[in-house]
């Protein structure tokens, strides 16, 4: 027996010594394995009967992505998407600025198959195919499309190998999707043009009785996230649907006006500024009380009836709190009454989504108490910052925006909220007494207000606001506020490089129309004075005062009849003139 006792001995230290491999590896597993998503959730929060909300960073859900195939807390926003297509039975109506996700497209390809009338309206810049992008067209486009180019071939590309076949093309690139299936799909130059603005609804009416209200578009970066980098989890978004044939026969007349006749059908589709003037509408579901509004709002109805005014109108209600989360924010007027709010003595709090939040045209600089002066022909290459006209002034001239107004008692109470890298705050939406919430797709611009296709909400019931809240509290718990340093710095820098001379400034407010308050009268003004107005000019200007010697101008749609005056000089001087 002695004989073998060595060998025993061996086996057992081998063996140990695998037991003890082995725990380490479990150790070192652990310390590099994901976080609790377990530990890290909430409980959810009760929904309202007939208005359930969706947040994709909800920290009370979890579940699996189906593309990068990760464990992540958050709604999946998608998936309820095709999940309401999925329970059509009659009519889908789509209206998206963007749809790339292959899951919803493949939805709408299954409900019009099972004969389901489906049809879909995007935006023109967004309607053809990723697949059908020649390299030639890939390389004159500008950094950030070149990125999203890249991440829906990658999207596309279901078995990586850096190939699009046509099995792939047909079920993954979206919008060949619905071209294969022969749906009916329109972009906003049905109407003979590009539309005045964006097309930037983001809603789905279902049946005629469910309606799907979302800040996203239906792309991976609004639902879950860009493959790079790989810690996005998408850019910050709400979703919110609505069980109320009311409210969803408003948005199917909203929808048949974007539609017309259809493809193939007379130039009658409405976008931008040619549709009509539609008011408020409130409704009631259940106990809740819902109000509804499409923009743009034509130049010539006032601002209070717009959108921004009813933003305006819900935030003058507030007696305790406002807590607003905005992907961008510049309409003055917003910022004039929440200064008023705040006197009267409520509690504000800002989120702005960093790209946009210390650019000059943002009204937090305004809640700051300061103002960065602007120079000539300043542009964005983001389709969703508001339109801003150039001064006509030298470029050694610097000023602020017509009507600007920083606040005399500045507030400290307005930050950024800080993402996982990639990730943008791309809410809109404001909580007012934690029981109203103003949301959908438009943002707090002017350009929303007066140009775009846009949805605005405005719901009042505690339950739907509760969810809210918690994301606000969420985004505020991870938060940077204050103005920044080196923001203040560039102010004081840029006023004293700013500074012009006597001559110039004499010029400078003689000349530029931008900083004038007073609006021009097309039917008393002199040529000079309608020259001035942007986009205008000396020949087009004698059109005009050729034109009103004939009729005077009762309305901003009484231009149309100028030759030369097209949509672009609408946009530009719509808030600029009077009659």
């Amino acid at each position: 027996m002695s004989q073998h006792h060595p060998i025993k001995l061996k086996h057992l230290q081998v063996f140990l010594s695998l037991v003890g491999i082995g725990l380490f590896l479990v150790l070192i597993l652990r310390w590099f394995q994901a976080p609790d998503l377990n530990a890290q959730r909430m409980q959810p929060l009760p929904q309202h009967s007939s208005i359930q909300v969706y947040m994709n960073h909800n920290s009370a859900a979890r579940y699996r992505e189906p593309y990068r195939n990760q464990t992540r807390l958050g709604d999946n926003l998608e998936q309820i998407i095709v999940e309401q297509i999925q329970q059509a039975r009659s009519s889908i109506e789509v209206a998206v600025q963007e749809l790339r996700s292959p899951l919803i497209a493949q939805a709408l390809r299954d409900r019009h198959q099972a004969g389901v009338r489906v049809r879909v309206v995007i935006e023109n810049t967004y309607s053809r195919p990723w697949s059908s992008i020649i390299p030639a067209e890939v390389q004159k486009m500008d950094t950030r499309m070149q990125e999203r180019y890249r991440e829906n071939i990658r999207l596309i590309d279901r078995n990586a190998d850096g190939k699009l076949s046509s099995d792939e093309i047909d079920n993954n690139d979206a919008i060949q999707v619905l071209r294969k299936a022969g749906i009916s799909y329109l972009d906003d130059t049905a109407d003979g043009s590009a539309g005045s603005g964006l097309m930037h609804h983001k809603f789905v009416v279902i049946d005629g009785q469910r309606i799907i209200v979302t800040s996203a578009n239906f792309t991976m970066s609004d639902l879950h996230g860009d493959f790079s980098p790989k810690q996005s989890l998408g850019n910050a978004n709400s979703l919110v649907v609505l069980q109320s044939p009311a409210i969803a026969t408003l948005f199917t007349k909203e929808f048949n006006i974007l539609w017309g006749d259809g493809p193939g059908g007379k130039l009658d589709s409405q976008f931008g500024i040619d549709k009509p003037f539609r008011p408020v509408q409130k409704v009631s579901v259940g106990d809740a009380t819902v109000s509804v509004k499409f923009s743009p709002t034509p130049a010539d109805i006032p601002w209070e009836l717009s959108s921004n005014g009813l933003i305006s109108q819900t935030l003058s209600k507030s007696h305790k709190t406002v807590d607003l989360a905005l992907f961008v924010f510049s309409d003055q007027q917003i910022a004039n009454q929440l200064e008023t709010v705040v006197q009267k003595g409520t509690s504000l709090r800002v989120l702005i989504e960093p790209t946009f939040a210390f650019q000059y045209y943002s009204e937090a600089l305004d809640l700051f108490g300061v103002a960065l002066p602007t120079r000539r022909k300043v542009s964005s290459s983001h389709p969703e910052e508001p339109t801003q006209l150039a001064q006509s002034v030298s470029d050694k001239i610097c000023g602020a925006e017509a009507e600007n107004h920083p606040w005399s008692h500045p507030v400290q109470t307005v930050g950024i909220a800080k993402l996982p890298p990639g990730d943008l705050l791309h809410h809109k939406f404001g909580v007012v007494d934690r029981r109203v919430v103003i949301v959908g797709s438009h943002n707090w611009t002017e350009a929303a207000d007066r140009l775009n296709d846009e949805t605005l909400l405005a719901i009042e019931h505690p339950t739907v606001a509760a969810h809210y809240e918690r994301e606000y509290e969420r985004l505020w718990a991870n938060s940077s506020l204050g103005l920044p340093a080196k923001i203040s710095e560039n102010v004081q820098k840029m006023q004293q490089n700013c500074r012009p001379s006597k001559a110039e400034a004499s010029s400078f407010e003689t000349n530029s129309p931008e900083i004038s308050t007073a609006k021009v009268n097309l039917n008393t003004a002199t040529l000079q004075e309608i020259e001035q107005l942007p986009g205008v000019g000396p020949k087009l200007a004698k059109r005009i005062v050729a034109e009103r010697q004939k009729q005077f101008f009762q309305s901003l749609a009484d231009l149309d009849r100028v030759p030369g005056v097209g949509k672009k000089v609408l946009r530009q001087i719509g808030d600029r003139v009077t009659w």
